[in-house]
């Protein structure tokens, strides 16, 4: 049976602790406090103790750190333990005081201030590699993913047609209904069809469109970046000499700029269709003096506006979800994260772009 832990002073001028026994829990019984009552030391000898624990490597460090003691004597699992314990003594971390409410609140708008700001910076820096890139590919036409990028014109343009479609159509009623309903009011039904004509292909085609490939491919964007990310694809990629722009990020933004102006055009017709069948039933319009209607009251300039518009909310949806998924690091939270954030920013984006498009067409005339 081991001894109970115990030390005596020895040494020529009484210098040096010799520790003998068991340092372990259970057999230290007093001797911290009587060790501790010791006063200086200059050496620590645990040549002679039989066994030591995590506990008592603690009191031995703690002892040899406070009166600057040196430490022998110890096994080479000994050693090892001590050095575990003197790695883990470090200051605890103590958490700042709360502040008070209204500071608070200033200190989180001013974080997330800060984080828009660097965000910002970050995605102008990120449509600057990615118009780099084109350039590139321009003067070596031979390094163009073009299967690459025609697989992202199904999964972006294609696929979507359905979901597009649907949401268009119902949007098209819903105008048609809700105007129908306000203009009664005036007797003035008949300019339901203006409403729905202007809205559609200058305002509410492309801006639906946009949202709505904002959450489908942005989000698919994202999420296939960050994945790859994380399982290091990526940086392999840039190992064997391929630019990640080039190979991943072009298709996705080309694709969504060619074809944004197909799908904004494609969903405002829809819209119109489904204000026109309202119309028929609930109005008793028929569709042929809607569709004379249309052609009368709807300027070309309309449909300019929605195709000028379209292009440059797909690349902004584009680099908004390849942006955010280059972000991902560390862990499959982050891919989640920085997904959400593709579609919130591009969203974001959209709509502020399209409120300062409604003040430059204005400028220009196209009223």
């Amino acid at each position: 049976m081991t001894r109970q832990a115990d030390f005596v002073r020895d040494g020529a001028d009484g210098d040096t602790i010799r520790f003998a026994g068991d340092l372990s829990l259970a057999r230290l019984g007093d001797m911290p406090e009587r060790l501790e009552a010791e006063g200086r030391a200059n050496t620590l000898d645990l040549s002679g103790v039989e066994r030591i624990d995590t506990v008592g490597a603690w009191i031995v460090h703690r002892f040899a750190r406070d009166h600057d003691a040196k430490i022998t004597g110890l096994s080479e699992e000994g050693e090892r333990l001590l050095e575990q314990v003197v790695a883990a003594d470090r200051p605890l971390a103590v958490p700042p005081r709360p502040l008070a409410p209204g500071l608070r609140v200033l200190d989180e708008v001013g974080a997330a201030t800060a984080i828009a700001g660097r965000t910002m910076l970050g995605l102008l820096g990120f449509m600057g590699a990615t118009a780099i890139a084109f350039a590139n590919v321009i003067r070596h036409p031979r390094r163009f993913r073009f299967n690459a990028t025609v697989h992202r014109f199904e999964v972006v343009g294609v696929s979507a047609l359905g979901i597009v479609g649907l949401m268009s159509f119902l949007i098209g009623i819903v105008i048609a209904q809700q105007g129908a309903v306000q203009l009664r009011q005036f007797g003035a039904e008949v300019f339901t069809i203006n409403l729905i004509g202007r809205i559609t292909l200058r305002e509410l085609g492309v801006l639906m469109t946009a949202i709505m490939v904002a959450g489908r491919s942005g989000s698919a964007f994202a999420a296939q970046l960050g994945t790859m990310k994380l399982t290091e694809e990526i940086d392999a990629m840039r190992t064997i000499g391929v630019s990640p722009m080039e190979a991943l990020v072009l298709p996705r933004v080309l694709a969504a700029v060619l074809l944004m102006p197909l799908l904004g055009f494609y969903a405002s017709l829809v819209a119109i269709m489904g204000g026109g069948l309202l119309s028929w039933i609930s109005l008793d319009i028929p569709p042929i003096t809607f569709i004379q209607r249309i052609r009368e009251v709807v300027p070309i300039t309309d449909l300019y506006v929605g195709l000028v518009k379209a292009p440059v909310f797909g690349a902004i949806i584009a680099m908004s979800g390849c942006f955010q998924g280059m972000l991902v690091e560390s862990d499959a939270e982050q891919v989640g994260l920085r997904t959400t954030s593709a579609v919130v920013q591009a969203i974001f984006l959209v709509i502020v772009l399209d409120a300062f498009f409604a003040v430059f067409f204005t400028w220009i005339g196209w009223i």
